[in-house]
C-alpha cells in the first residue's frame, strides 16, 4: 500500500464580513457544501469522525480526521484561515492536506478541482444567500452516469445551450421543475455545471471523469423548502436521465 501526503491551497477575497464567511464555513455549510457540524470549542468533535483542532472564532478553524471510513485516506485535515480584508469584506486561505492511500494522481485530480468548484459555491452562497437556512439534498446517478458522456447527457436533459458559458442566464429544465425557467449558469467547466436562481443552486459532478458516476446536489432556500422534496427530485431526474 502506497501513501502520498498531498496539500491544496486557495486564497481568495469575498465582500462579507469575517462573521459572515465563519458562519458560512461552521453552521451554515448546507448553503454551499453539505450539512456539516463542529462542536465549538478545541478537541471538540468533527465531521468524519474527526476532531477540532483549532477554534478561533471568526479567524480559524482546523478540523483533523484520521483513517477515514471508506474513504481511501489515513489522514485529512481543513484549515480555514479569514482575516479581514485591505478594504472591507475578507481575506480567506484554505488549505486542504493529508495522506491519499492508492491512485495518487486520480485521487489529487479529482480532489484539486472538487475545491474550486466548492469554494466557488462558497462564493456564491455569500454573494447571494449568506444566512439564509438551506435544504440541500444530493443524490448520485445510475451506473450509466458513469459513461464518459455522462455531462452531455447531464445537460441536455438541462436543455442547457451548448454555447453557453459562465455568467450567462439561461432558461433550462431543472430538476422536479415542470417548464423551462431561467437560471444563471455561473459555473462550467468539462468536470462540473452551477446553476443559480433566485433561491437555489444546483451542482453537476461529473464524477465520471474520476473513476466513479455523475452526481447531482440541490441547495434550496426557499422558505418552506424540503430535503426529502429535494432528494425525491434529484433522484428521479438522475433516474430518468440515464435510463
Amino acid at each position: 500500500m502506497s501513501e502520498h501526503e498531498f496539500e491544496i491551497v486557495r486564497e481568495f477575497e469575498v465582500e462579507q464580513s469575517p462573521e459572515q464567511v465563519w458562519a458560512a464555513i461552521t453552521t451554515g455549510t448546507a448553503g454551499w457544501l453539505w450539512p456539516m457540524e463542529y462542536e465549538p470549542k478545541e478537541g471538540g468533535a468533527a465531521p468524519f469522525g474527526g476532531v477540532v483542532a483549532v477554534w478561533d472564532p471568526p479567524h480559524r478553524l482546523v478540523a483533523r480526521a484520521y483513517d477515514l471510513e471508506g474513504v481511501p485516506q489515513t489522514f485529512n485535515q481543513l484549515d480555514h484561515t479569514v482575516e479581514p480584508g485591505p478594504d472591507g469584506g475578507s481575506r480567506v486561505r484554505y488549505v486542504h492536506s493529508g495522506i491519499f492511500v492508492e491512485n495518487w494522481e486520480d485521487q489529487y485530480d479529482g480532489a484539486d478541482k472538487h475545491t474550486d468548484f466548492y469554494l466557488h459555491t462558497l462564493r456564491e452562497y455569500l454573494r447571494h444567500f449568506a444566512g439564509r437556512p438551506a435544504a440541500f439534498a444530493t443524490a448520485d446517478g445510475p451506473a450509466a452516469a458513469g459513461a464518459g458522456d455522462a455531462l452531455a447527457v447531464a445537460e441536455r436533459a438541462l436543455r442547457l445551450p451548448a454555447d453557453a458559458a459562465a455568467g450567462d442566464t439561461v432558461s433550462v429544465l431543472l430538476p422536479g421543475a415542470a417548464a423551462q425557467a431561467p437560471a444563471v449558469l455561473d459555473f462550467r467547466t468539462d468536470d462540473f455545471v452551477g446553476l443559480r436562481t433566485p433561491d437555489a443552486m444546483y451542482r453537476i459532478f461529473a464524477r465520471n471523469n474520476f473513476g466513479a458516476v455523475l452526481g447531482l446536489s440541490i441547495h434550496d432556500f426557499a422558505p418552506g423548502a424540503d430535503s426529502a422534496r429535494l432528494d425525491r427530485d434529484a433522484r428521479e431526474w438522475l433516474t430518468a436521465t440515464y435510463a
